[in-house]
């Protein structure tokens, strides 16, 4: 096994893979070590190390140590871990003079979304070798599994975490009582007699009465018979209770749309996965097997080939969206949280190809990066390079675009050039990148291995002989007023730990009133909204404090103290834009669109300039930092116009065409308000359709957004390229059109929401796992053009997580498929509302046909089963459904305003209310539903229904519909209308088959 790893002289260099350094009896020993245990030191910054005793599991799945207050919380996963530094290279050792710990006794694991690092020290070089070689080992099997392996781990790690979370004395058996709890914890609702009854046939040793582990196998397994998949192997089998060679290969052929399918390919899903000898002798495949074949990665929704880079890379740049990250050194909010050199290396490893870094002075002539006008801290630029060379290359080769916000001196900017220089070396080097056409940009393919600075350049008309000159000063913070801008609190002042402390209370208090609501509502809450909506109180009580602060006399620093905070809450006279920024109200948004109101709003209005050094300048070749008054002029291709999102905002609605055509030749990046200080994202979808390149997201904010922004990339195998729609790439076309590309076909996409497995109580559930079982239901988005933006739900299911049924079909119209994400939530109903519970975003170019398993995000086991239908739409089908969409008008979904594609939900309790009394069965009544078996058989049956029957029951409403049936390979506009001739429906039953 081999990989690429940086190297300063040639670029990227071939190494050996770590395991080929490393024998199996010398890992082994390293092993049995850990597990035993070993005790070391865990520096912690602001405070004197503790020591504690650290351990590996005995399944080599997580670190733990003791004492811990957080008892059997206090792991971390080997999943989870990013990588393992040897001796003191993170930032708490810094804190220690030299020869505080021998560097041979220290190592630091970083692990987690936000490469936190443990820092551990040893008393002897031995040990720290052991459990550096251990560690990178584990991760070196982890990094080499196949998709199946890996599924199969997680499993089974579940399966044990499950057993001892369940085992409350820790004796290593469960008995009935414990098991109890357990169900209820699984959301499992079945009669105490039905589980007694299934703990029984499991017991089967001598020891009477309880479970151990390989017994509470064989029970979940009988706990988690698959009545769906029983259907379906009984229907494809003539009602036998297994599938032989042919009718397996049928069922892919027909139902998975999969091409080229052997009879050989058959026989070896059987020797993978059935569990009966018997079975395996006389190939077939029974219920068990076809379970765990539908519930392998070979089930998934999502398209494997996905997996890896599967476009064509050999486009200008400015037609791939490129994956960018705002700020990419915070750890936390915009104004106090920690800057951390690890948050390059981790966003580069994620698939990030653009990252920022903000230039400062610093102290003994050395450039800082650091958030400016804030009391975030500070890192050494020269460090920032180091990291951002040394990880740039780890994932994948492709072009990686250095942000340069620079506010330095010349002298400083002399040390930036040199710096970059001396670190990137040959990765900076472009005079072998050669474009046929100088008016393009160069291509991903040509740029393999190569960082672009992206910078200001020195005007084409300065004397050669100069050394510098002035250009347009590109500043972020432009939004916020220049007086309220954080410039001179002395940092040994008491006045500075007042205030820091005063901001850091209220912003605790404002980040935990965001967080009650939904997480999943785009109309939701902001920090903004809260400040502005609290800013009085701010004020007040900053002013009391500062008035009984005897000892601080220096009056203009108290007036600066004061606008800081206000800052966050002053609008001026661009109040209103801000308002539409962040979705307060509809009404502010329409009043607000297409006027150009408050300073920062201008794009014509004077700006500041400042000097830029010819070395600095020289560095910048294709990707030139343009200010928006250049959006007007023509030019060879190298401008990157960046622009906030208000300004985007109302460029994006006043000029779309004209954005889209500019975005043809050039790169725009978009980057989050300055207002956003609790580090929240925007929506980079709606940039994405008029073909914005670089969508600067806070990647350490995890949440709806960088869930949308993970799902497109994912769609080139995470590479951070994407290649734009042909489309957009030539002509233009208006993405807010009712109509936006007249005369291409559009896609179909029919959804049947079958049933869900292993739905967990949500996150932040009050009660914890002893809270009420969950009564679930589905909602799934559509996030692309405005026009193809809608929302569908299913019934709510009655205490039941483990396994609800709903059976339910939805259909949607694409009109650019390219763009468009599918995404699956998970909603438990509550009378006051809903509670979220887990989510998964899918390209809609990413989609399986047939029967596939959504796995829901960070979740081990839980997942929704869905049946998937894609078709074209030509001519006289698109007329056709246009006059379904009139008639059949639903107004219990969320309206879309075409004209902006935002969504309008209906806030009303009643229709909640409604909405469960009339389509979900209650605890009292009967629950009807329509089997799976009797569907397989309408399914195969012809044609024999009368048009008038068809209508009928297409027209039927969501919530009381019998499920409807009908051929797989048939839209359903045919069941409406029966006016579709026999070829169009073949046609579209073939493009399903371009899945294999």
């Amino acid at each position: 096994m081999t990989s690429w790893v940086p190297n300063k002289k040639s670029g990227l260099q071939y190494c050996r893979h770590f395991l080929a350094d490393n024998c199996v009896f010398h890992v082994e020993r390293c092993m049995s070590v850990m597990q035993s245990g070993t005790q070391m030191v865990k520096l912690k910054s602001g405070s004197k190390g503790l020591v504690r005793l650290y351990y590996l599991d005995e399944h080599r799945t997580c670190i733990r140590w003791r004492p811990s207050r957080k008892n059997e919380k206090a792991k971390i996963t080997i999943d989870s871990i990013c990588k393992v530094l040897e001796g003191t290279q993170s930032t708490n050792f810094h804190r220690y003079t030299d020869g505080s710990f021998d560097p041979s006794c220290c190592f630091s694991v970083y692990h987690g979304n936000h490469m936190v690092a443990l820092d551990l020290v040893t008393s002897n070089c031995e040990d720290a070798r052991t459990w550096i070689t251990g560690l990178k080992y584990l991760m070196a099997g982890i990094i080499d599994e196949d998709s199946l392996a890996k599924r199969q781990r997680i499993h089974d790690q579940w399966m044990k975490q499950t057993f001892e979370e369940a085992d409350k004395n820790g004796d290593g058996l469960l008995c009935i009582e414990e098991i109890y709890q357990l169900m209820h914890k699984l959301n499992v609702n079945l009669p105490r007699r039905k589980i007694r009854q299934m703990f029984q046939e499991a017991d089967t040793d001598e020891n009477q009465g309880t479970l151990n582990l390989e017994e509470f196998s064989v029970f979940y397994k009988m706990m988690s018979l698959r009545r769906d998949l029983f259907l379906l192997v009984k229907f494809y089998s003539d009602r036998k209770d297994y599938l032989t060679v042919e009718e397996l290969s049928q069922f892919l052929k027909s139902e998975q749309k999969m091409t080229n399918v052997t009879l050989e390919y058959c026989m070896e899903i059987i020797r993978k996965f059935e569990v009966s000898e018997e079975n395996k002798k006389q190939n077939v495949l029974g219920v068990e097997g076809f379970t765990n074949f539908m519930r392998s990665p070979a089930g998934d929704i999502f398209n494997p080939l996905h997996y890896d880079v599967n476009q064509d890379m050999d486009q200008p740049l400015c037609n791939y969206f490129i994956a960018s990250s705002h700020n990419t050194y915070l750890t936390g909010d915009q104004l106090l949280s920690q800057s951390k050199v690890e948050m390059y290396s981790w966003v580069l490893q994620a698939g990030c190809r653009c990252v920022e870094v903000d230039c400062w002075d610093g102290p003994e002539g050395e450039p800082i990066v650091q958030h400016g006008y804030t009391l975030t801290s500070k890192l050494l630029f020269r460090d920032v390079v180091e990291t951002i060379g040394k990880y740039a290359f780890i994932k994948n080769e492709y072009p990686v675009i250095l942000s340069i916000e620079n506010h330095c001196s010349i002298q400083q900017q002399q040390k930036i050039a040199q710096c970059l220089k001396d670190i990137l070396g040959d990765k900076l080097d472009l005079s072998s990148i050669g474009t046929h056409d100088r008016g393009q940009f160069p291509t991903p393919k040509h740029l393999k291995g190569k960082i672009l600075i992206k910078g200001k350049k020195l005007p084409p008309d300065l004397r050669t002989d100069a050394e510098e000159g002035d250009v347009s000063d590109e500043d972020s913070a432009d939004e916020i007023e220049e007086e309220c801008k954080l410039k001179q609190i002395n940092g040994n002042n008491t006045n500075y730990h007042q205030v820091e402390c005063f901001i850091r209370k209220k912003l605790d208090f404002l980040l935990k009133e965001s967080q009650i609501q939904d997480k999943e509502d785009p109309n939701s809450y902001t920090i903004c909204a809260l400040l502005r909506a609290t800013h009085k109180g701010l004020n007040v009580s900053l002013q009391q404090k500062l008035e009984v602060e005897e000892n601080v006399k220096e009056s203009e620093k108290k007036a600066h103290n004061r606008s800081f905070i206000s800052s966050f809450s002053k609008h001026k006279r661009s109040g209103k834009s801000k308002a539409k920024l962040y979705n307060i109200s509809d009404e502010d948004q329409q009043d607000s669109t297409g006027k150009e109101t408050g300073q920062a709003h201008r794009f014509g209005h004077r700006r500041k300039t400042v000097k830029l050094y010819r070395g600095l300048s020289d560095l910048v070749k294709y990707t030139n930092s343009v200010t928006s008054q250049d959006l007007l002029g023509k030019g060879p291709a190298g401008k990157v116009l960046s622009l906030s999102e208000t300004q985007a905002n109302q460029l994006l609605h006043q000029k779309p065409e004209y954005f889209i055509r500019f975005n043809q030749k050039q790169l725009t990046r978009i980057y989050p308000s300055a207002y956003r200080i609790d580090s929240s994202n925007f929506n980079p979808q709606e940039y994405w359709n008029v073909g914005c390149q670089m969508v600067a997201l806070n990647y350490q904010s995890d949440g709806r957004m960088m869930q949308l922004n993970r799902a497109l990339f994912m769609l080139n195998g995470n590479c951070g390229y994407v290649l734009k729609p042909q489309s957009m790439c030539q002509g233009v076309f208006n993405p807010f059109s009712e109509d936006p590309l007249h005369g291409h076909p559009k896609k179909q996409l029919t959804l049947k929401i079958i049933s869900g497995q292993h739905l967990p109580k949500p996150p932040h559930s009050m009660f914890g796992d002893r809270g009420e079982i969950i009564d679930p239901f589905v909602e799934v988005e559509i996030i692309g053009l405005p026009i193809d933006c809608c929302k569908e739900q299913t019934r709510v299911v009655d205490d039941n997580g483990f396994n609800p049924v709903w059976e339910e079909t939805i259909t949607f119209t694409i009109h650019m498929p390219e763009l468009a994400l599918i995404r699956f939530l998970v909603w438990d109903h509550d009378p006051i509302g809903r509670d979220f519970v887990g989510q998964r975003t899918v390209p809609f170019s990413a989609l399986m046909p047939g029967y596939r398993h959504v796995y829901l995000e960070g979740m081990a086991e839980a997942s929704l089963f869905v049946h998937v239908m894609i078709h074209d739409i030509h001519g006289k089908m698109q007329q056709l459904l246009g006059l379904k969409g009139l008639f059949n008008k639903n107004t219990k979904y969320a309206s879309v305003n075409r004209s902006r594609g935002n969504f309008t939900e209906k806030k009303s309790f009643g229709n909640r209310v409604l909405r469960r009394t009339a389509s979900a069965p209650t605890k009292e009544s009967k629950k009807s539903k329509s089997g799976l078996l009797e569907t397989c058989i309408e399914l195969r049956q012809p044609e024999s229904k009368s048009l008038d029957s068809r209508r009928h029951e297409t027209n039927s409403k969501h919530g009381t519909k019998k499920l409807q049936t009908r051929p797989s390979s048939m839209p359903v506009d045919k069941l409406l209308y029966g006016e579709v001739t026999s070829q169009t429906a073949e046609s579209q039953a073939n493009s399903g088959n371009r899945f294999t």
